[in-house]
């Protein structure tokens, strides 16, 4: 039997953060995302001529797109600091402030989740992303006063998966730009497999990295999971990571031929099996599968609807003609 790797991996790299391994350092290492890509070409080869920071930016789309690695590009092109922080952990104004008066020159500021802010939060943001000013309220009542603090130019880079939450009055203020990551094709997908198995050293047949890029949901960070996953299979089973390995790795992780987990199959199943495959409402769904409304409407359900599986109508889901002959159950989808 061959070995897995051609070469083994550094071991700094090894015992290190995988997924940071496999990051894209360099802005032709980026897959994908052409037009976002040549936008912000011309925005940061703009605000580099005029020796000013970039305007403030706005990444949104599903999880594992790549939004936080554009950030991390934009500051290794602008050669500049960048400092991260999340929504959720900013809770009160003072985490804000603390953050922005440690902020030099030139910085960028990157919040992760942005939607998660509070309003009074939000409110202290606004001035600070439009003219560099920190408004802070010390004291309470008659002895309350406010200190204007000036800021160092800097950019606000932010990323959300809830683009909806983000109030106008935020979302107007990225004046450089509001940036919805679309998903891979199986091509990229496939690009970004062989890049990340020639990272890690891994021996990877043609075939096995289209069949983990079928399997994929058109998404960098589940083909770098799937990858990392079918690798470790191979390697106890001492071999190379072929189709075969492929295809028992993922089979034992629950993941079928066109990339649907337990879970997604357990929302078709009740679907058909308990609702004659709908129209059903979202929280006859959820109440049937002890599952949130928002974890189905936002997790599952958009992969579903993107290979039409599911559909979504005014009177309720729908599991389609194709959910039926994935699932080899006999019947056919209701029309309305």
């Amino acid at each position: 039997m061959s070995s897995i790797s051609k070469k083994a991996p550094d071991t700094d790299k090894e015992t290190g953060f995988l997924d940071q391994t496999l990051r894209p350092s360099q802005w032709d290492e980026y897959i994908g995302q052409k037009n976002i890509k040549d936008n912000l070409n011309i925005l940061l080869t703009a605000a580099k001529e005029r020796s000013h920071p970039p305007e403030h930016i706005l990444f949104y789309g599903p999880p594992g797109l790549g939004k936080t690695t554009l950030a991390h590009l934009i500051a290794k092109e602008t050669g500049a600091q960048m400092k991260v922080t999340s929504g959720p952990a900013i809770m009160k104004v003072g985490d804000l402030a603390s953050v922005l008066t440690n902020l030099s020159a030139g910085d960028i500021l990157f919040i992760d989740e942005i939607h998660r802010l509070n309003k009074a939060i939000e409110e202290v943001l606004y001035p600070a992303m439009e003219t560099g000013t920190l408004n802070i309220i010390i004291g309470k009542g008659p002895s309350a006063r406010t200190i204007e603090l000036d800021l160092p130019s800097f950019t606000l880079i932010a990323a959300t998966t809830r683009i909806a939450m983000i109030s106008s009055p935020l979302r107007s203020r990225f004046s450089g730009g509001v940036f919805k990551l679309e998903f891979y094709s199986e091509e990229e997908i496939q690009q970004i497999i062989k890049r990340s198995a020639k990272i890690l050293g891994i021996d990877i047949e043609k075939d096995a990295v289209n069949e983990i890029a079928v399997r994929s949901r058109f998404t960098p960070r589940t083909a770098n999971y799937y990858l990392k996953r079918c690798r470790d299979y191979a390697q106890i089973k001492k071999t190379s990571l072929t189709k075969d390995m492929v295809d028992q790795a993922l089979d034992l992780l629950g993941i079928d031929i066109l990339g649907l987990n337990n879970a997604d199959r357990d929302i078709l199943k009740t679907l058909i099996n308990k609702f004659n495959g709908g129209p059903v409402g979202l929280n006859t769904i959820a109440a049937a599968l002890s599952e949130e409304q928002a974890t189905i409407e936002e997790v599952y359900e958009p992969y579903l609807i993107r290979l039409g599986l599911l559909e979504r109508t005014p009177r309720g889901r729908i599991a389609t003609d194709k959910a039926y002959g994935h699932l080899k159950i006999k019947g056919a989808a209701k029309l309305l």
